[in-house]
């Protein structure tokens, strides 16, 4: 049999494991009683015992090698925010004729009442699914009965044409676990990468030989029979700025590196980046597409008619693909069909675009290549051995004198060499025809810069009236203006707005440049509100950080083991300057700040004054990195308490005699 490569050092001669599944409905008194003081004291419910089983054998189904996985799980539910545990959401994929198959789903929820255990069964006509792609399907079902203190309980069985990535096993879920156990059964004709990831370690491992486990056109074939547990698992909690979670996840996941064929020889799947090289740049539906350049023979002369040099061809050429096909949502690193249908229809995938303005960049004559990546909610990609699945995404990179640019046609309002921030994670690999792929890192091309800036007057009716001016570039500019474009039109985007600013009243507007992308995107509001009088009417107050204030700290966990990723470094200004007639002084006012993040890593600037009969109120927020590393997160949190804190803090303006 050969050796399984295990990425961790797994030690399997030390540990004494019992392991088996447990029987359904055997719920006791020790479940009902479990004190979830134990494991985590602010849990809504927990896993009191999960196991799983994942095998290879001939479906009685399709008759063809599947994977075989049955799950089972039994769940205490302590109070009302734990009763969405019983909402049952599994997960299957499919690709043209080879789907994932669900079945034996038994789900029953048991109550302790006068003395006894009250069963409630499912009906499995409860049971529905759900497209939810045309690659995915979601199988979902419902829990009857659910109260504080139920113990709910489900098993299912998945049979599964991957076995690629065999089956992964996340030990860690948004809620604690007591414990969890996979057995799994590798043959020996198939050799697994097999790697833990995440921040808890194993409880207990062991291996042993299972002779026999498989037969296939008579020939018997033995497994490694592995059993991987961990214990008192605590919940993974997801905050803002990470990107997916299965990076941090604490789970086992498996690669398929080769197989032996029962002919003889073998074959193997986790190949070289050279192999890989010549299999993409071979690929129909990928290289290819890329040497489509004749498409674009008629069309070329036309849109670089007006251009003086390589980047200004090059931003013609971007700006015509973004014209002419519109993105399906869908992603990819292949094309769907072909990139001459993709134009033809004016719709495609995210690769049927990106390769299209690929070939268009070639039949121009500059230099350009493709590059594959992973999304920020896919992943990141394994960078000891390639593995093309991990890849779901495709871009272009075009050199330019001693410059590259990363181009996404698939987001039209994003500026050149702008990447959508779905795409900035960790690294990507570029292809090309001419010389071995290479890594790229994936980083921001521009900041999150937004600047407010006010001029208004105090007027003699006791109104504040003025001028809101919003300046926005990059991340900023992106994200406003596709929310500008889900409203018919942008007076209606500004009505919604004045509907969400209660206290201010937006007389007029203005804004520029929607549509050009490459400009600062520009809102001008007149705007009036009235400061608050007290008792004796002589003294007015009001909150300078009306302007997008922070209204919670994003950051609440005691531990993060996980980076703070946001994407890109952001620059955000509130400055706002108001005349006030010249019997006024200020006699409270929010505390003057001045906070900076250790290394250089960003600063929180608040001052507010009054000058020449002015009132000044400047605040600066500033993040210089898009990544903190888990131990600047108690930084970050802290400076988000100190402004939620001196946010809440009015200017007192009294009037003089």
């Amino acid at each position: 049999m050969r050796k399984i490569f295990l990425l961790l050092i797994l030690s399997f001669a030390i540990f004494k494991v019992h392991a088996q599944n447990f029987n359904f409905g055997a719920i006791t008194l020790d479940d009902v009683e479990f004190d979830r003081n134990k494991i985590d004291s602010n849990a809504s419910a927990v896993v009191l015992k999960e196991f799983g089983t994942a095998s290879v054998q001939i479906s009685d189904r399709t008759g063809n090698i599947e994977l075989i996985f049955e799950y089972h799980v039994k769940i205490k539910i302590f109070n009302k925010d734990g009763y969405q545990q019983a909402n049952i959401t599994i997960p299957s994929y499919k690709d043209g004729s080879r789907a994932e198959f669900i079945s034996a789903i038994k789900a029953s929820t048991f109550n302790y009442e006068n003395g006894r255990f009250v069963e409630s069964a499912m009906d499995n006509k409860s049971v529905f699914t759900e497209n939810k792609s045309k690659y995915t399907v979601l199988t979902k079902f419902t829990l009857p009965n659910i109260k504080n203190g139920s113990v709910i309980e489900y098993t299912y069985r998945l049979e599964s044409p991957n076995l690629f990535n065999f089956k992964t096993w996340e030990f860690q879920s948004n809620i604690p676990k007591v414990y969890s156990e996979y057995l799994a059964y590798i043959p020996a004709i198939y050799n697994y990468n097999v790697s833990l990831r995440g921040f808890n370690k194993l409880s207990d491992t062991k291996s042993e030989l299972a002779k026999e486990c498989l037969r296939i056109n008579g020939t018997p074939i033995d497994c490694s029979k592995i059993w991987y547990i961990m214990k008192n698992i605590p919940a993974f909690v997801e905050e803002d700025y990470m990107t997916a979670a299965s990076n941090f996840k604490s789970a086992i996941h498996f690669e398929l590196s080769d197989q032996q064929l029962l002919s003889g020889g073998s074959q193997k799947y986790t190949k070289s980046w050279r192999d890989i090289d010549y299999d993409l740049t071979g690929e129909k539906s990928l290289g290819a597409q890329m040497k489509r350049k004749d498409l674009f023979k008629d069309v070329i002369p036309v849109i670089l008619k007006n251009s003086t040099d390589d980047l200004t061809k090059a931003k013609a050429v971007y700006n015509y693909i973004k014209k002419q096909i519109k993105w399906n949502n869908y992603y990819g690193k292949y094309s769907e069909d072909n990139i001459k249908k993709a134009l033809d229809m004016h719709s495609g995938n995210v690769a049927d675009i990106n390769l299209s303005l690929i070939s268009a960049l070639s039949a121009a004559n500059l230099d350009v290549e493709a590059v594959i990546l992973s999304t920020r909610e896919n992943g990141t990609v394994n960078k000891l051995f390639p593995v093309v699945s991990d890849f779901n995404y495709l871009i272009a990179k075009v050199n330019i004198d001693d410059k590259s640019y990363l181009l996404d046609a698939s987001e039209p309002l994003a500026p050149f060499g702008l990447l959508p921030l779905r795409c900035i994670n960790d690294q990507g690999r570029v292809i090309n025809f001419k010389k071995p792929s290479y890594w790229i890192d994936l980083v921001a091309g521009q900041k999150t810069s937004t600047s407010y800036i006010m001029s208004g007057k105090l007027e003699s009716d006791g109104k504040i009236k003025g001028t809101i001016t919003t300046h926005s570039t990059g991340y900023a500019a992106l994200n406003k203006r596709n929310e500008i474009k889900k409203f018919n039109s942008p007076e209606e985007y500004v009505e919604k707005l004045d509907e969400r600013l209660p206290k201010i009243q937006i007389l007029k507007q203005e804004i520029r440049n929607i549509d050009s992308v490459e400009n600062t995107l520009t809102e001008i509001y007149e705007v009036e509100f009235s400061p608050i009088a007290n008792a004796s009417k002589d003294d007015l107050f009001f909150n300078p950080f009306f302007i997008n204030p922070v209204a919670k700290n994003p950051f609440n966990l005691n531990l993060r083991t996980y980076p703070v990723d946001l994407g890109a470094a952001s620059d955000e200004r509130v400055i706002i300057s108001i005349a006030l007639p010249a019997n006024y002084e200020m006699a409270e006012k929010p505390k003057d700040l001045a906070v900076g993040l250790p290394n250089s890593g960003g600063r929180y600037i608040l001052k507010t004054l009054i000058e020449d009969n002015s009132l000044s109120f400047s605040q600066i927020l500033q993040f210089n990195k898009a990544i903190y590393q888990p131990e600047e997160y108690p930084y970050l949190k802290e400076l988000y308490s100190k402004i939620i804190q001196n946010q809440k803090a009015d200017v007192l303006l009294k009037k003089t005699k």
